[in-house]
């Protein structure tokens, strides 16, 4: 004998997709080739650093690298978000590190800009509104659904984010004292050891943690479901308009005649 089926109000939170999840990330966060992109330049300008001790050269070099990735990926016409975002890290700090002429401030800006990333990691979680729902959102299709409609997902986006925040808080504790008691090149090589590992890391954590939370609530499926549900609503009253319209003209003319006679006799 079969269990009853289940009724759709009593239906518990719809599987994960790990295909899916697992293709979202990879677009969130580019991958391989993204990762390759925001890295290889700083070990570019660390290795040329290093042989020559020119800041001018080994900065060249770098935003070199960056613009040929770049275009590789327009040629391609692939996304180009990671490589824009490279090229614009390399040239703010070639450009520091040339107009100081501190090789270090070649790093700095990127040290910024993990150091601030770490703090809105923590900060959005506390307020309740974590920054990575805000960013994965939309790839899974989900925007900001989760807040309202999804306690589950929220937490486990609030949990991620914590752990983004103590990864990224972490990366910057090490670097930093470097920065202001290091050298240029003891600075790059820590910056390049620091680069790869903890990103994989945070978003190892963060695929354990969300494959486990309620599957996202498709919000572009649902939309185009009530756009569908009003074209058929609008398709129903133009038909009983219609036919209503029909039924009131009376019966046709040859009808008419037809009963008239039949009135007269």
């Amino acid at each position: 004998m079969n269990p009853p089926e289940r009724r759709a109000d009593e239906a518990g939170p719809p599987e994960v997709d790990e295909a899916a999840t697992r293709e979202a990330f990879f677009e969130a966060f580019g991958g391989v080739r993204g990762m390759v992109e925001t890295t290889v330049p700083g070990l570019v300008f660390v290795l040329s650093y290093t042989i020559n001790r020119s800041i001018n050269v080994s900065a060249a070099a770098a935003l070199s690298l960056s613009a040929v990735l770049l275009v590789a990926r327009l040629a391609q016409r692939d996304t180009a978000k990671h490589a824009f975002g490279g090229i614009f890290g390399v040239a703010f700090g070639a450009l520091f590190a040339m107009m100081s002429g501190d090789a270090k401030n070649f790093y700095l800006p990127g040290m910024l800009y993990t150091l601030g990333l770490g703090v809105a990691y923590v900060a959005t979680s506390l307020a309740g509104v974590p920054l990575l729902g805000v960013v994965l959102g939309p790839v899974f299709k989900e925007n900001l659904s989760w807040r309202t409609r999804n306690p589950g997902r929220k937490a486990a986006y609030t949990k991620a984010s914590y752990v983004w925040g103590a990864i990224l808080l972490g990366k910057s504790a090490i670097t930093f004292p470097i920065y202001f008691w290091g050298d240029a090149t003891q600075l790059g090589w820590l910056r390049v050891a620091l680069g790869i590992p903890p990103f994989l890391l945070a978003v190892y954590l963060t695929w354990i943690i969300l494959v486990k939370a309620p599957a996202p609530i498709d919000v572009i499926a649902e939309w185009e479901e009530r756009e569908k549900a009003k074209e058929a609503a609008k398709e129903a009253e133009k038909k009983a308009a219609s036919s209503g319209g029909a039924a009131e003209a009376g019966p046709p003319e040859g009808e008419k005649d037809r009963l008239g006679s039949r009135a007269s006799d």
